[in-house]
């Protein structure tokens, strides 16, 4: 038996988490640990803690998920390592590439597993374009197109706040880049253009845009809380073509749709509707046992914050009137 403790009762944790949790076999939502117990009984553990620490020493817990705003994910991971558990933490792993380095040799020094939780990962839509472009099925990549856009977060929602690691870049990001990362073989950007506007220095981005030049070729994506909904992903290839032109990224519990193309034709893959998050669970306690199973590699992860760190400074530079483009 897996036990689960949870620091955080938001809404990732509430509409998605801790149900994986109770409907994975071989796993036990132990305690939750929130400010507001009353939030933290929502998601029926065994426990509900009103402190953070309790859950991290408690040694019944074999895996610690934390599910804090951004800018506390660096702190309670490094304390949750320490302590000898399991993390499995919100995406973004870090606010930056520095901190997810960080947790990343922290881990190997506890000889703990550390996961970033990035659950569209397990989606059998994105497992199969990892597969084809792994054998080679539409050639060598030369373009890509990763775009998400979601709804404006509220005005008190801390994905406002560069402060508190919000901003499209970070909470959206993730899946961009990785996807176009992904698409080049994980390859590092040799030039960067990007471009955010803000309404004030505090707020976070709302929109950004960028471009990536890859040996091979060039990837474009973008992200946006502007309420356009949209979610598309187009990779081109020597051979063919891989797209997604809905829900590319958060398919959710619903059916899936994509379609490969070459010259032997026109393929449309359907996946039917699936709780990636409770794959990600299972796979998740599955790897703290000592069994095999699938879990996105740290270096991946260090790879998007990095890419995400440059977009980042060339965004800065624009602000201040600087050149926008950045190369290593």
């Amino acid at each position: 038996m897996t036990n689960w403790g949870f620091i955080g009762a938001g809404s990732i944790a509430r509409s998605s988490l801790a149900p994986a949790v109770h409907r994975t076999r071989g796993s036990v939502l132990h305690t939750v640990a929130a400010r507001d117990a009353t939030r933290a009984a929502a998601l029926e553990p065994h426990r509900v803690s009103t402190s953070y620490e309790q859950v991290i020493e408690d040694p019944d817990i074999d895996i610690v998920y934390i599910c804090l705003h951004n800018s506390a994910h660096h702190q309670w991971v490094l304390h949750a390592l320490d302590a000898g558990k399991h993390v499995l933490c919100e995406k973004p792993l870090g606010l930056s590439a520095h901190q997810s380095l960080d947790m990343a040799r922290a881990a190997m020094r506890s000889q703990r597993l550390l996961v970033e939780a990035a659950w569209n990962r397990w989606h059998p839509l994105t497992r199969d374009l990892e597969r084809l472009l792994t054998h080679d099925r539409i050639g060598t990549v030369h373009s890509a197109g990763a775009h998400f856009d979601w709804t404006p977060p509220g005005k008190d929602n801390y994905r406002r706040s560069q402060a508190l690691g919000g901003g499209a870049l970070l909470d959206l990001g993730c899946y961009t880049a990785g996807a176009v990362l992904g698409a080049f073989a994980w390859q590092r950007p040799h030039a960067v253009l990007a471009d955010a506007p803000r309404t004030t220095p505090k707020e976070a981005d709302l929109h950004t845009e960028a471009e990536l030049h890859f040996p091979t070729g060039r990837a474009h994506l973008s992200v946006g809380f502007t309420g356009a909904m949209t979610q598309r992903l187009d990779v081109r290839g020597s051979a063919g073509r891989f797209r997604v032109d809905s829900d590319a990224f958060t398919p959710g519990a619903r059916p899936a749709r994509a379609r490969i193309s070459g010259p032997q034709g026109s393929e449309e893959l359907t996946y039917p509707a699936i709780d990636a998050y409770q794959l990600m669970v299972a796979d998740v306690a599955k790897a703290a046992r000592g069994e095999p199973a699938y879990t996105v590699p740290l270096d991946q992860s260090i790879a998007v914050a990095s890419t995400l760190d440059r977009i980042r400074l060339t965004t800065t530079r624009r602000a201040a009137g600087r050149p926008s483009k950045e190369t290593p």
